[in-house]
């Protein structure tokens, strides 16, 4: 059963008034519960104050378990709204969409009954998605659930990006994103991806991480500073604190 997370070590290296708490887990498995238990207590806060909830979630493979263990929450899911942070633009029945990965790994157990907005659909063109999603965009989220490439990026958000002071500006919560050119994007260079004005929606925000070599490029960014070069930065923008759960 999931419960109220337990207090975890505070990071050495962390300035008492950063922008971000650093929550650092012994192994993957308490990573993932106490990952799912401090999301389900965000949303188990909304539901006792409002008549739905908001769950913005990322796709790749590091957040999969934390989403199998989120699934188990006794949660009203049927009052629960799904939707994505970002999306390759493939259709939903693809293997390698984010849609995918979270029906695989959320949409199952207690949390099969909420309800759950794919960015793409079958026969519709990316301007048309993405103003669907803007539509839906523009009210509370109880969280927003992010990961972190190796290069910094975040959501659909990579450094270098050619639009990427675009999309920064943009008051749209989603943006249409070509990422040609960026490497962390791989093949998928079309995407739509939510932006800082759509994430400050968000009531709070959460990090999933794993390794050295990631916690080496969040430590880096914070060193440096410069969110165009390590958009994950943007993650911390506005009175939000985000919610780092890294483990090694």
């Amino acid at each position: 059963m999931l419960d109220d997370p337990t207090p975890v070590p505070h990071d050495p290296a962390q300035p008492a008034a950063a922008p971000y708490r650093w929550h650092e887990h012994r192994n993957a498995d308490a990573w993932t519960w106490a990952s799912a238990v401090a999301i389900a207590a965000e949303l188990r806060r909304d539901l006792a104050r409002r008549p739905r909830a908001r769950l913005l979630l990322s796709g790749g493979t590091t957040p999969a378990p934390v989403y199998r263990a989120l699934a188990r929450a006794p949660l009203d899911w049927a009052r629960v709204d799904v939707a994505l942070v970002d999306e390759r633009w493939l259709q939903p029945s693809d293997p390698d969409s984010n849609a995918w990965l979270v029906r695989s790994n959320l949409l199952r157990d207690n949390a099969a009954m909420s309800r759950f907005e794919s960015l793409t659909r079958p026969g519709h063109g990316m301007e048309e998605a993405v103003a669907f999603a803007n539509a839906h965009a523009r009210q509370h989220a109880s969280a927003a659930v992010l990961g972190m490439g190796e290069d910094g990026h975040t959501a659909s958000l990579f450094p270098g990006m050619a639009a990427l002071d675009r999309v920064l500006a943009s008051r749209q919560p989603y943006v249409a994103i070509d990422a040609g050119g960026s490497a962390g994007a791989r093949q998928w260079s079309k995407r739509i991806s939510l932006t800082p004005a759509g994430l400050a929606f968000a009531q709070s925000r959460f990090l999933l991480i794993q390794g050295k070599a990631k916690r080496d490029v969040f430590r880096q960014a914070l060193a440096d500073g410069d969110a165009k070069r390590w958009p994950v930065l943007l993650a911390m923008q506005g009175e939000v604190p985000l919610d780092v759960h890294w483990c090694p």
